[in-house]
């Protein structure tokens, strides 16, 4: 028998963790004010509710993938928000990218109403949701965390506690700054072997198990050299984590130029409509770069 969990918010990532949690026998009931979205998981039998409350009645664990803090405040306790239909001791799992500062007040706030809150934010997109593949960092008490653990086993391979309430979103705002910074990287060299005639295609295996090999040059590479936009991330996304990231580095006093630069190439991108699609479009900076960029 499976676990019984609510999903809040059914969009390309919390589609990916819903049907996977389907794929591995659980109880799932979702809420998405998206009827198409919620359709496609109950296609896949999902259970859909009317509310984000009426959804988390019956649950052990909710999980909301959501795009800002200010939804999951909205979801989790305005109006037939969670708080209003969570049974006492139910752990809420925030698997969005927020502020940290935000998740420790809700944490406060879920404690004071009787639930659990972990942040558990993820590396790996859809892709690696769907086979179960997921990176989670984790923050919130000791207990709880480990409780999340039991319907996150579903859909993460690797899953670790990095401290209290916020300490998951701390630790996913550094998984963004090394992932901006890679995407760039591995963009730019693409275009430089594209211009300089080289085949770009081979460049993932004739570096592979070399310093200069990751999981970005291997997945991404390819991609850049395809012009292979097919979305799995969105660059406003990004731009929003990164917004994050240079408000944490103000208030620690972490001197940052390099996430900086980054953030401005994708704020940049976004003000050239490209927002809304995959973090592969980021190679439009650099092709543009020689086609005057934005105008």
């Amino acid at each position: 028998m499976g676990e019984r969990i609510a999903l809040i918010g059914a969009g390309a990532m919390g589609g990916a963790i819903g049907a996977r949690f389907l794929e591995t026998g659980n109880s799932l009931t979702v809420f998405d004010l998206d009827e198409a979205r919620v359709a496609a998981l109950v296609a896949k039998g999902a259970v859909s509710a009317p509310s984000a409350a009426a959804a988390s009645k019956e649950a052990d664990f909710v999980i909301t993938s959501l795009n800002a803090s200010r939804i999951v405040e909205l979801a989790a306790f305005g109006k037939d928000g969670i708080a209003d239909g969570a049974k006492p001791g139910t752990v809420i799992i925030d698997m969005s990218s927020i502020e940290p500062d935000a998740t420790r007040k809700f944490a406060k706030m879920a404690s004071d109403k009787g639930l659990a809150w972990v942040d558990s934010p993820l590396s790996g997109g859809a892709p690696k949701a769907l086979i179960g593949q997921l990176t989670l960092m984790a923050g919130g008490e000791a207990a709880d965390v480990e409780r999340a653990h039991i319907a996150l086993r579903h859909v993460a391979s690797n899953y670790t506690h990095m401290g209290p309430s916020g300490a998951g979103q701390t630790t996913k705002l550094i998984n963004q700054v090394l992932c901006g910074l890679g995407f760039l990287a591995v963009a730019e060299a693409t275009q430089l072997a594209l211009d300089a005639g080289v085949d770009a295609a081979k460049i993932p295996q004739a570096l592979k198990g070399g310093r200069a090999d990751s999981a970005l040059l291997q997945e991404y590479l390819p991609r850049f050299a395809e012009k292979d936009y097919r979305r799995t991330g969105r660059i406003d996304n990004m731009v929003k984590d990164l917004n994050a990231v240079n408000d944490l580095a103000r208030q620690t006093g972490t001197s940052m130029p390099m996430t900086a630069l980054c953030a401005e190439i994708h704020r940049m991108l976004t003000a050239a409509g490209l927002g809304g699609e995959d973090q592969a479009a980021v190679m439009e900076y650099f092709k543009g770069a020689k086609e005057d960029f934005g105008a």
